[in-house]
Order: C-alpha cells, then sequence, then structure tokens
C-alpha cells in the first residue's frame, strides 16, 4: 500500500491507520532527523515511534559515533520508548499494540525483527533497503509466517523513497572517517634480484563495513 491511500483502515483490530497528512508530518520529522544524522557522518536514516498522536521514541543512525553496529535509528527510538514506559509505570506491551513507527528507510533484518518480536502494527518507511531490507527488499519480517515470533505487521511504502535515496547516495559518496583502513600485505620476497609483489586488500574483501546501512 502506498503512502497516497486514505487513512482510516483498522490494523490488527486495534490502531486506527494515520490519514496522509499525518503520515507526511510524521516523516517530515523522521527526514529532520536522516538529516542530522548525515550531518554527523552516519548512515543518514531517521526515525520516529508515535503512540496517540505522541512521539515517545526518536532516533537516528549512531553506529559510527558509537561504534556499535547494531546503533540503528529504530534501536535508538525504541529505548526511548521504553523508557519512557518505565517512567510511566506502563505495560510495554500495551503501548507498542497502538505504536506506528516512521523511519525513512526500509527497516533491515534485525530491527523489522525487533518490531515483530514487539508486536508493532504497523511501519511507514521511505526507500527499500535492496541490501538489508527486513520488511520485503531481502526477508519479509513483517509478514513471513513465523510461528512463537511475535505478530506481523503492515507496511506502507514509498513515503519520499527518492529524497531518501539521495541523501543515502551522498553519505556513500563522501569518505567515512571511521571506515578500517585498507590492509596491505606483503608478499614473501623473491629469490635475490628480484621483486616484492605488495598486495592491498579493500575492506569489502576482508568483509568489513563500518558504515551500516539500515
Amino acid at each position: 500500500m502506498t503512502a497516497g491511500s486514505a487513512g482510516g483502515d483498522l490494523i490488527n483490530g486495534k490502531l486506527l491507520q494515520p490519514c496522509d497528512s499525518d503520515i507526511g508530518s510524521w516523516m517530515a520529522k523522521a527526514f529532520d532527523l536522516a538529516k542530522d544524522a548525515l550531518e554527523n557522518g552516519e548512515v543518514p536514516v531517521g526515525c520516529l515511534m508515535v503512540y496517540n498522536n505522541e512521539v515517545l521514541g526518536k532516533g537516528r543512525n549512531e553506529v559510527n559515533e558509537s561504534k556499535n553496529a547494531t546503533r540503528h535509528a529504530e534501536m535508538a527510538a525504541l529505548d526511548q520508548v521504553l523508557d519512557w514506559c518505565r517512567a510511566q509505570q506502563l505495560d510495554a506491551a500495551g503501548v507498542w499494540e497502538h505504536m506506528v513507527v516512521y523511519v525513512t528507510v526500509e527497516p533491515c533484518v534485525m530491527c523489522a525483527a525487533a518490531l515483530r518480536l514487539l508486536h508493532v502494527p504497523l511501519v511507514v518507511f521511505g526507500c527499500k533497503n535492496e541490501r538489508f531490507g527486513g520488511c520485503g527488499s531481502v526477508l519479509d519480517i513483517s509478514t513471513a509466517d513465523l510461528p512463537h515470533t511475535g505478530t506481523s505487521f503492515k507496511c506502507i511504502r514509498g513515503h519520499r523513497a527518492e529524497e531518501a535515496v539521495e541523501m543515502l547516495k551522498i553519505f556513500y559518496k563522501q569518505e567515512n572517517p571511521n571506515a578500517p583502513k585498507p590492509n596491505v600485505r606483503k608478499c614473501e620476497a623473491s629469490p635475490e634480484g628480484g621483486s616484492v609483489v605488495i598486495q592491498k586488500q579493500s575492506p569489502e574483501e576482508d568483509g568489513l563495513k563500518m558504515a551500516t546501512s539500515d
């Protein structure tokens, strides 16, 4: 379903789907977070978690800053929601069942699995995540038949997708100061009078990549 569809449908019999204007407003705030990530040398992904028309959690990628590959925008926002529930002495399970997640890029497999386990009913995202996407691009965690593994959730795809893609292109064109340096290996010296061959391996060849995309 695209972002242009009318709101008003019940999701999982509990959550009223937001209307187009609400989606546009919340996604604009998520894109502001993504821009902040880009300006701070992070993969430009921003996320809002909205409950009863109130933002309980917001985040952007913090992978390079924290040197922790799991600190995606969704995880940063998720932690804030849990903190809010503890402060309000509320059962988090009841809150998650009425949560809408807005994120500029399709959640990765890890984040999609976390949202499913929390029983989040609706995720609105911008562009596809062709390398790591967990909502249909690589795996479809959102709707797959996974017994005893949370609840499937609905996705509204494609809101400002081209803008999200352009931001990712800008990030990957610039030098990432936190990326590992290429390894240089010296081969064994050849016999006297011969030459020494130096082979250079890129981080990708070593299977390394600090700038993890959502």
